[in-house]
């Protein structure tokens, strides 16, 4: 009888070891990700966050469940409008396009933003901006909702992958004095977004 719960437990925890050496790239993937945000705090000038701040910052464990890849549809015609801030003034932008993709399970379309003001210049002339509310804004991440960020060349074939691991808090969630933009209600998640930065 020792000997048989012996055999089982070995190969359960074998189980467990290779599902983690599994995720490791990626784990790593993500964690490096959020070390060179975490240094951007310090090389922005009007960052609301200091060396002691960005140590305080807090995320959930990587998942890669929260990474999903969908079809691309782009907006040609799409109208530029202008997105509220919290702050109250209006920042002008375009919906660029959208993405199908499946989340935990759920089908899911997230709309694709791009700002008409750094679209003018060249080193943001490519970032997408997708700002977005789940339901664990206002418990476990910031009331506000959060953003995620990918670059036009992210998109291949009529395919983009969407990594909810990536999202980050608006500087509103740290400070006064920001014009953060309000998600869109096209972006209001009805499911709770486990992954990320928390508040």
């Amino acid at each position: 009888m020792v000997q048989r719960l012996a055999f089982w437990l070995f190969f359960l925890l074998l189980g467990t070891s290779l599902h983690a050496q599994g995720s490791a790239p990626y784990a790593r993937e993500i964690r490096t990700h959020r070390k060179h945000y975490k240094k951007e705090f310090l090389k922005e000038e009007r960052s609301p966050l200091d060396k002691k701040g960005v140590k305080k910052l807090r995320f959930f464990p990587p998942d890669e469940s929260y990474r999903a890849t969908g079809t691309f549809v782009r907006t040609p015609d799409a109208e530029p409008f202008e997105m509220a801030t919290y702050s109250g003034i209006t920042k002008p932008y375009v919906l660029y396009g959208t993405v199908a993709i499946t989340l935990k399970g759920q089908p899911v379309e997230i709309s694709i933003y791009q700002s008409l003001q750094l679209r003018q210049l060249p080193m943001y002339r490519d970032y997408l901006f997708i700002p977005f509310k789940d339901l664990t804004n206002g418990e476990a991440t910031y009331g506000g909702g959060r953003y995620m960020d990918i670059r036009m060349s992210e998109i291949q074939n009529g395919q983009v992958s969407i990594d909810f691991n990536k999202a980050y808090n608006p500087y509103c969630a740290y400070s006064d004095g920001y014009n953060c933009p309000v998600p869109p209600v096209a972006n209001h998640l009805e499911l709770a977004v486990e992954a990320g930065e928390k508040a």
